[in-house]
């Protein structure tokens, strides 16, 4: 039997719902029985003890094992962010309902401080002086001004050639205030970003406060039922384009001739596609190994110290407050956003490998939610393709990273795009695509 598609896809479903509103015939087949591949969220709890093959089964303390949906892997959206975007374009949005982080906090000298969310917060913050805050202030209203099309707004600086260091220095602002800039608003893991041309810092912080400015809390946003409702919402989309999807579909092969992907066969049948999308786990021979990441999830029965009661949250390590090259994030939602039972709090802890024994990098972390009910650690490679797949049509997204945002995932999202179409990601081109299609609303 032999089925024509545009596009096979595996394990990543953000894609599948774009490629379908694009017009492409789309199928999608997924080794698991749930979507989502790693980003999926499992439930029921005992489920993630099999996973993660904890003895036993879990405590009555912890509530009924289906109250809770716990993510593999945390991330937040940014409210004015790409994903958030893309939802909105592709009208996803309609089967996900979101909740504002009620916070964000950076960690400095072994404590932790809220990263102010108004002018008032900014003003009470202990993480600075009072001379700093005005030069912090000066600082921030010229980001806030900056627009790389206006030269008016550079004020002698060359967004495409002034490094962030020099920009920093212009505005004279002490270490601690760079740490909690570069790491804390505009979300870099390491510092490699200080001798870099400083338009994308600026854009990065421009981001950040646009993203505050639309909710006030935090610029953070997680849906209800965790992040497994997010494929969930793309595959409902993909499936009214006319998108086919098969669950527990097992890859026995992908078949390749001359060098370019022809089909893939599953339960001895061969799916005909011209172009094929899949995470790196399909395709272990195309892929290489560029670090690890370890990542901790732990359950609490109480809020984190010192984020005053707070029932989501993220925390933010700067690297070099813990001599590291990279950050140490944590990530903590609960029963607010039905992902724990009542009264339950899932902190998950994630930062980049970098020596020999991993567990005792994180320590800082999980110091701060002592105590701990139950940790479940896991220590995952971080995979890219080896090529583009210009040749073989086979286009690898790379392992998602230990940032706590989507804002990383998206960027590849928006490369195998390019790399598959030829043509740059652009959201009113693909409206305007699709009111032609569907008419206007």
């Amino acid at each position: 039997q032999h089925h024509h598609y545009h596009v096979i896809i595996s394990g990543e479903c953000i894609l599948s719902g774009i490629m379908s509103v694009n017009g492409k015939k789309v199928l999608h087949m997924d080794r698991n029985p749930y979507y989502g591949g790693e980003s999926a969220s499992i439930t029921p709890l005992e489920d993630l003890y099999k996973r993660f093959k904890i003895p036993g089964s879990p405590p009555e303390s912890m509530g009924r094992g289906r109250d809770w949906n716990v993510d593999l892997i945390p991330k937040f959206l940014m409210a004015n962010g790409q994903l958030v975007k893309m939802l909105l374009y592709t009208e996803v949005t309609r089967y996900l309902d979101f909740k504002v982080t009620e916070g964000s906090f950076v960690y400095k000298g072994g404590k932790i401080y809220k990263v102010p969310s108004t002018e008032a917060e900014a003003l009470a913050s202990s993480l600075m002086g009072l001379f700093e805050k005005r030069r912090f202030r000066k600082f921030l209203v010229y980001v806030a001004n900056f627009d790389e099309k206006d030269p008016r707004t550079f004020e002698g600086i060359d967004p495409m050639k002034t490094t962030m260091r020099e920009v920093y220095k212009k505005f004279d602002l002490g270490q601690d205030v760079i740490d909690f800039t570069g790491h804390a608003l505009a979300l870099y893991r390491t510092d490699d970003y200080l001798d870099q041309p400083c338009c994308e810092t600026i854009n990065r912080i421009k981001l950040y406060s646009e993203s505050l400015a639309r909710y006030g809390k935090s610029p953070y946003l997680y849906p209800l039922y965790g992040l497994g409702e997010l494929p969930q919402g793309f595959a409902r989309l993909s499936a009214i384009y006319g998108g086919t999807y098969m669950l527990n579909k097992p890859i026995e092969e992908i078949i390749v001739q001359n060098g370019k992907v022809i089909g893939v066969k599953s339960e001895g049948e061969i799916a005909r596609c011209k172009q094929l999308i899949c995470d790196p786990s399909y395709v272990k021979d195309r892929v290489e190994k560029v670090g690890q990441v370890i990542r901790v999830i732990c359950i609490l029965s109480h809020p984190i110290k010192n984020t005053n009661d707070a029932n989501s949250c993220q925390i933010i390590i700067p690297q070099n407050q813990v001599n590291r090259k990279s950050d140490i994030y944590v990530c903590m939602i609960s029963s607010a956003h039905n992902v724990a039972a009542q009264g339950k709090y899932i902190a998950i802890v994630s930062t980049t490998v970098e020596t020999k024994e991993p567990e005792k990098e994180i320590r800082p972390a999980l110091e701060l939610l002592e105590p701990i009910e139950q940790k479940f650690i896991s220590i995952s490679d971080l995979l890219v393709p080896k090529d583009l797949g210009t040749e073989s049509q086979i286009f690898i997204s790379r392992t998602y990273d230990a940032t706590t945002h989507f804002e990383t995932t998206c960027d590849d999202i928006k490369n195998i795009y390019k790399r598959m179409t030829g043509s740059e990601f652009d959201f009113e081109e693909m409206k305007r695509k699709k009111n032609d299609i569907y008419g206007e609303d």
